[in-house]
């Protein structure tokens, strides 16, 4: 018997991933980020799953507002998504992704590749607190 990792927001990533490999599927690789950020969060409207694209945050630095960011795509207030349209995932795209989710209260991201290939990489950032 294989024991399988239990991930936070397991059921809702399987369904962003649906919608993912649904909108790759249709539309294949070669378009701006921007038009599968919008048939992304229309492929999960469709499944009844709210999800807001460009959402804004401010970064903070000891205590003063440092700046904002926006993430592509925050899908029920519980997994962010950053998507790219590139050959393939890089280690910087992995860094602005965990950088993002730390500067929210968000656990689960999903890295999301429109590449030549499909390409996904689920990311975590433990909230839990110490002592």
């Amino acid at each position: 018997m294989s024991s399988r990792p239990h991930y936070p927001h397991a059921d809702l990533t399987k369904v962003i991933i649906g919608a993912f490999y649904e909108v790759y599927n249709a539309l294949g690789s070669g378009f701006r980020e921007v038009v599968y950020e919008r048939a992304l969060t229309l492929a999960l409207h469709a499944r009844n799953v709210p999800a807001q694209r460009q959402v804004t945050t401010t970064v903070w630095f000891k205590g003063c507002a440092a700046g904002q960011f926006r993430a592509d795509v925050v899908v029920d207030q519980q997994v962010l998504l950053e998507l790219k349209a590139l050959p393939s995932i890089e280690p910087s795209h992995v860094a602005q992704t965990l950088n993002a989710l730390r500067a929210t209260k968000i656990e689960v991201g999903l890295l999301l590749n429109f590449g030549p290939k499909p390409q996904i990489k689920r990311l975590i950032v433990s909230r839990r607190s110490h002592g």
